[in-house]
């Protein structure tokens, strides 16, 4: 089965655009890892207003499957956001 969630010519258009596709999607963030502070993994959100702009220029682009907590998953893993709890001791070697 062929995924069509992000169709070659949608990444080429964004790339012809910005540059390259890297470029598009850390402009969203300043291209700056955003730093929270959470203490408890119950204050970690599962969208916010950044994945929200994200996702809606994504699909206004022609992508799918890119709803708002999808592409703060993909902030998250793509270390555009440092989700740890300040208690992790990763917290602190990705703060830099």
């Amino acid at each position: 089965m062929k995924n069509r969630a992000v169709p070659g010519s949608r990444i080429r258009e964004v790339q012809k655009e910005f540059g390259s596709f890297d470029k598009y999607i850390w402009s969203f963030v300043n291209f700056q890892p955003l730093m929270n502070s959470w203490q408890s993994l119950s204050e970690l959100p599962a969208k916010t207003g950044i994945s929200d702009i994200m996702s809606k220029d994504l699909t206004k682009r022609g992508f799918k499957f890119v709803g708002s907590t999808i592409c703060y998953a993909f902030m998250q893993a793509a270390g555009m956001v440092n989700d740890h709890v300040v208690g992790c001791f990763r917290y602190r070697e990705v703060s830099g």
